[in-house]
């Protein structure tokens, strides 16, 4: 990861071209990340700001992020001083990761007024401000910063605005050459180099060394370096090495590990949040749902043990049932007051020896039919215990399968979830503020790269509404083979190959599968799905099925969620 100062600087140029821009919406998902529409240059653009303390950045994105019913008050402020504004500039604060929008807007009476909003992009310290530029005054922010927590400065409505604290290196842009030569006359650490220059995180420093490593005239090559992030970006760059993920608005030459070019920053930024961001929205909204349903799974897990003991001491029936019979058949042979009786085994072939307890208080038919009465005990049990043992077993995969689907749903399919949850007895819903028109179940669309309609059930509501009521009878229903995961349809009789096997993957993506390689996924007509009765919402049996086997790829997911 590299959201540093020189990635800002490429960030600040991509931008650009939002000004003259005029913001027409303004919606705030959740309590971190606030999204502005804006209508420029003959088209529309959403500019997403996101103070997460692992994921920080500011981005125009592709993606579609649900909103909650009510807006915040921080996102109701941000309307009633920016919305309808234009946007007069963008720029970079020292190279810092600080970018600033400067927006021309009107007050309620129509007079003019410049608005600022400064995103700082700061990891756990992010943070994203509304600053009255003419007062240089704090409107408010996201986060709010008492002078007990920091001490340099305050970040509360109505107190001045302090930038952060200048950092004393030297500017990337403004070294001169002469400090260049001294600086790297001998041979530098990454780490001096992020120590010595604003901007450099250590990805860049390393980037840098491995350039200079291969060149006598340093300088130069510095200026080259810096240029890069100048443009946007010379090749916005997102590499997988070392088993992590690295991203650059440049070619990073130092990293050998899969590399794949994308043709702009935001489409890069897209691609590298893309679940990760998704993934924490979800988290936010059901990590108690999440925990619930982990405690569920743990508790029967623990009562699938003891039933599994009582199992094993209910097998032994057939042991109960032989002393019964030998002790009959020797009836005469002993006496009460005795502990254990030695008898022949006639039952076996080898017919040995066998020593039978008895309780010493009862007589020998007493004996006897106490081992009856055990046997008769130990059957009945047995099935029993049979029985639990399934219901349980099935109540496992059921909230293994739940917590698969919250896992990857959107903040949207969490409800539903819920709803299912209660409906099915487990849980008792949330008193809502107000009541809502309950809505369909609406699966998530997709269109295949030849063209052809696909839909992807997030949640059993889903899958049920989208294989038993959505799709025709002749369309193409995909699932993984014996792994919990969406119900996919494709939209069309006898889809082509392409198309096929681009639902393979939705089907693949969308299970527990997801991080795998190789996952075979199931397909076959709607017509031989059906739900058996009495089955819990989203299981399904199926007949006359063909499989593929899929490596999950998020680039596939992602462009064909983008021509959807």
């Amino acid at each position: 990861m590299a959201f540093d100062g020189l990635f800002t600087y490429s960030m600040t140029t991509d931008l650009q071209q939002l000004v003259t821009g005029r913001i027409t919406k303004i919606h705030q998902p959740n309590a971190q990340e606030v999204v502005l529409q804006i209508r420029a240059n003959g088209g529309n653009h959403k500019l997403l700001f996101s103070i997460h303390p692992s994921y920080a950045r500011v981005h125009l994105t592709e993606q579609t992020i649900e909103n909650p019913s009510e807006p915040p008050m921080f996102c109701m402020l941000l309307r009633k001083h920016i919305e309808g504004g234009f946007i007069s500039s963008i720029k970079q604060h020292d190279l810092d990761r600080i970018i600033i929008v400067e927006i021309q807007s009107k007050n309620e009476i129509g007079d003019p007024i410049v608005r600022e909003l400064h995103a700082e992009i700061m990891g756990r310290h992010s943070n994203l401000l509304l600053i009255d530029k003419e007062q240089t005054k704090i409107i408010d922010s996201l986060k709010h910063l008492s002078p007990s927590m920091n001490s340099f400065r305050t970040i509360l409505p109505g107190q001045p605005y302090i930038a952060p604290p200048a950092q004393n290196k030297w500017q990337p842009l403004t070294v001169t050459d002469e400090q260049l030569t001294v600086f790297f006359n001998e041979p530098k650490t990454a780490k001096e180099v992020v120590s010595q220059f604003v901007g450099f995180s250590p990805l860049h420093a390393e980037e840098l060394l491995f350039r200079l490593a291969s060149t006598a005239n340093k300088v130069i090559c510095f200026r080259d370096f810096m240029a890069a992030f100048r443009d946007g970006g010379t090749e916005p760059m997102y590499v997988f090495a070392n088993n992590k993920t690295y991203f650059s608005p440049i070619a990073l030459t130092h990293l050998q590990g899969e590399k794949t070019v994308y043709p702009n920053l935001h489409e890069l930024l897209d691609r590298v949040f893309f679940a990760r961001a998704e993934r924490d929205r979800v988290k936010q909204q059901a990590g108690d749902l999440e925990r619930w349903l982990q405690n569920e799974i743990d508790k029967l897990s623990l009562k699938i043990k003891k039933l599994t003991k009582d199992y094993e001491r209910a097998s032994k029936l057939d042991q109960f049932q032989l002393f019964g019979e030998l002790l009959m058949a020797n009836i005469y042979a002993f006496e009460k007051g005795v502990k254990e009786v030695t008898v022949t085994n006639y039952y076996s072939e080898s017919a040995e020896e066998i020593t039978i307890p008895v309780s010493e208080r009862k007589t020998p038919i007493e004996n006897a039919q106490s081992y009856y009465t055990k046997y008769t005990k130990a059957k009945n049990a047995l099935i029993m215990v049979q029985e639990q043992l399934e219901k349980t077993k099935e109540e496992i995969t059921y909230f293994e399968m739940l917590a698969q689907q919250v896992q990857q749903a959107s903040p949207g399919d969490i409800e539903e979830i819920r709803e299912e949850l209660a409906e099915q007895g487990y849980l008792k819903l949330r008193h809502a503020k107000k009541k809502k028109k309950q809505l369909k179940p609406e699966p998530e669309r997709y269109i295949s790269s030849t063209g052809t309609p696909i839909s992807v059930g997030k949640n059993n509501k889903q899958n049920d509404m989208l294989t038993f009521k959505i799709a025709k009878r002749t369309d193409t229903w995909l699932h993984t083979k014996d792994i919990p995961g969406s119900h996919v349809v494709i939209h069309a009789t006898e889809p082509d190959e392409t198309t096929l096997r681009e639902a393979a993957t939705l089907a693949a993506y969308f299970s527990k599968a997801r991080d795998s390689s190789s996952v075979p996924v199931d397909y076959t007509e709607i017509r031989q799905v059906k739900k058996p009765n009495g089955a819990k919402p989203g299981f399904v049996i199926y007949f006359e099925q063909k499989t593929l086997f899929i490596d999950p790829e998020e680039t596939v997911i992602l462009q064909l969620k983008k021509q959807s």
